[in-house]
């Protein structure tokens, strides 16, 4: 894995997720709905949002996962576990782009 292609996948994985963003605070944030009247489809509204606000806070969390491997890619310690040093490990690497520490460390 060169760093080239790590970082076109964290781009593109980035792109994804900022999409998904938007369109789940649009959800969240601009509904044209009105409440409805019965209670038990308040009840399912409302564990609709909480599934939306879930899903809108874990893009978050990854859209700043990727910011920190982007930097690392720049900074040149992209394949680096930030806790002990060691080779973070290409095949992780390849699942999870993001990755911040070795296999070892992330146990």
């Amino acid at each position: 894995m060169d760093l080239e292609s790590a970082k076109a996948a964290l781009l593109s994985k980035q792109q994804e997720l900022m999409s998904r963003v938007e369109r789940t605070h649009k959800h969240i944030y601009e509904k044209d709905e009105p409440v409805s009247a019965k209670f038990s489809e308040q009840a399912t509204q409302m564990e609709n949002a909480e599934l939306v606000l879930a899903l809108d806070e874990e893009g978050r969390m990854e859209l700043n996962q990727i910011q920190h491997a982007l930097a690392r890619i720049e900074n040149g310690n992209y394949f680096d576990c930030i806790t002990c040093g060691k080779p973070i490990g290409e095949k992780r690497l390849e699942a999870i782009p993001f990755a911040e520490k070795c296999i070892n460390c992330a146990d």
